[in-house]
């Protein structure tokens, strides 16, 4: 009875903290039949927004892209070059010159959304221009119909014109499950493990709403917490997109909300096409303020304390509690094919960014240095070894 009581007045505490918190915030959203194209709800899915992490969309869609047209291969080396390395956090962390497989490298940046391995990508595709790569992401995003959609990397660190909207990462996530069903998986591993550390899935649907299957997620402090999600029932496929929720429980929280009234409702049949909404302008909207004060990181804090005391996940009467072991898939360094550069199934390049002297003529004008014999190696014959001074 006393813990009975405890606990009771730990929890009003709790909603007490959360309700002099700011209010939620209410971000672009929209909920799309994957099959049909067509919208089932949405608010403000026009409005340009920061993608965030959820760029790295793009950058596996061209990846599988590549692969369909045999220009890659699931084998194909993915080396950690210098400029790669460097990249902002969240990253694998890898030496320059690690190597891996194209397979591996994609769910590195599903899963773990690996800076670092996300520019490797780009440039073992792109001839080790991160630049052609960026123009790539941005032609095929055209091509998509992504209209309010420009890239500036292939992470969605956060830069200067850099912007897309709810709709067109719709579009987008549509076109990966339309185009790619055979690599479903990919979009829906639950944890990667690198043989010393595991490394879960931000997308906190999967394994906690039924049916959900992908895709990723995505957070800065101006986007605040982005996600580009997908659910499958009874052989229906909805893509459901939430930008700028306020942490991670909301946004998995407004997904799931967003799903069951997709699978629920009827699909009207003059419901619009995704590509039919419209276009907008001006730059992204910033919620810098709203997510990164100190008031916004204590929201979130008492909203994950509140977490013990729920009786739903996420306080989401849609999401049940992961019972058991996430689905775990090994990721490692080597095993990759041979490529100029790269001999095949090496971890790391040896000398990795050391040049390797290479002879060159003399140039005209130049003259060669000769030195004259000293009158001891005058006297020495053909093949006859010559002192550690004389050594040439």
């Amino acid at each position: 009875m006393i813990a009975s009581r405890s606990s009771a007045v730990r929890f009003l505490a709790l909603a007490a903290m959360l309700a002099v918190s700011p209010a939620a915030l209410a971000g672009p959203t929209v909920v799309m039949d994957v099959e049909s194209g067509r919208v089932i709800a949405q608010a403000d899915a026009s409005k340009r927004w920061y993608p965030a992490s959820t760029t790295k969309l793009m950058t596996a869609y061209l990846a599988l892209k590549d692969v369909e047209a045999q220009k890659a291969a699931l084998d194909t080396p993915v080396v950690m070059t210098r400029r790669a390395a460097s990249e902002a956090p969240s990253k694998m962390g890898y030496e320059p010159g690690s190597v891996m497989r194209l397979d591996n490298a994609l769910r590195m940046i599903m899963v773990k959304s690996a800076n670092d391995v996300s520019v490797a990508i780009a440039q073992a595709l792109a001839g080790g221009s991160v630049e052609d790569f960026v123009a790539r992401m941005n032609a095929e995003a055209r091509r998509l119909g992504m209209r309010d959609t420009r890239f500036i990397n292939p992470n969605g660190l956060p830069g200067e014109g850099q912007y897309s909207t709810a709709k067109d990462l719709a579009i987008l996530g549509a076109a990966i499950r339309r185009e790619f069903p055979a690599f479903v998986d990919y979009f829906s591993t639950e944890a990667i493990s690198t043989g010393t550390e595991t490394m879960r899935n931000g997308n906190d649907l999967l394994g906690q709403y039924a049916g959900a299957d992908g895709m990723k997620t995505g957070y800065i402090c101006a986007s605040g917490f982005n996600v580009v999600a997908s659910a499958t029932r009874g052989g229906r496929t909805l893509i459901a997109v939430v930008l700028g929720s306020e942490g991670p429980i909301a946004r998995a929280r407004t997904a799931a909300e967003l799903f069951e009234k997709g699978f629920s409702a009827e699909l009207p049949a003059d419901a619009p096409l995704i590509t039919e909404l419209p276009t907008s302008e001006g730059p992204p909207a910033d919620i810098s303020q709203e997510i990164c004060s100190q008031e916004g990181r204590t929201a979130r804090a008492n909203e994950r304390e509140a977490e013990g005391e729920r009786e739903n996940v996420f306080g989401s009467p849609y999401m049940t509690r992961l019972e058991r072991p996430r689905v775990t898939v090994p990721v490692m360094l080597g095993g990759a094919a041979g490529a100029p550069g790269v001999e095949p199934g090496i971890e790391q390049i040896a000398a990795y960014g050391i040049p390797t002297p290479t002879w060159r003529p003399l140039r005209e004008g130049e003259a060669a240095t000769v030195r004259a014999p000293s009158s001891r190696e005058a006297t020495l014959g053909e093949g006859e070894p010559r002192d550690a001074e004389g050594a040439n």
